[in-house]
């Protein structure tokens, strides 16, 4: 098998995902995964595509994320390997699809307006 590379992307975050056949070793960024996503939930959304389809131990991934917070990051590696694993297997595509994990979170940070203190919170109006 050969390095299978995808992108998923989550508000401005986007990551890129190098997929091999390995020991399951998981790299963000020149760093262990574990080091760059400390909570056990951001560790969670990583692996969830891996352990649904039951492939945690079977690849080595490389990860290269930048962009949004750590939150946004770790839910667009989610999205890029949940569409590395339905490369990989076509069948994965039926137990991926359901959780949600294939779909594009479209979510954005309205902008603020001006005149406003922020989006859509606007200055203590006095009456004087």
């Amino acid at each position: 098998m050969a390095v299978i590379h995808k992108i998923g992307r989550r508000k401005c975050a986007v990551a890129r995902v190098y997929v091999t056949e390995g020991t399951g070793k998981i790299t963000v960024n020149k760093k262990e995964f574990t080091t760059y996503f400390p909570t056990a939930t951001l560790q969670y959304k990583v692996m969830q595509p891996l352990a649904m389809t039951e492939n945690a131990e079977n690849f080595d991934v490389k990860v290269n994320v930048y962009g949004g917070g750590s939150t946004g990051q770790a839910e667009a590696v989610r999205m890029a390997l949940a569409r590395v694993m339905c490369e990989v297997e076509a069948e994965n595509r039926a137990i991926l699809k359901p959780e949600g994990l294939l779909t594009r979170d479209p979510r954005m940070v309205e902008r603020k307006k001006f005149g406003q203190k922020k989006a859509r919170k606007r200055f203590q109006f006095s009456k004087r």
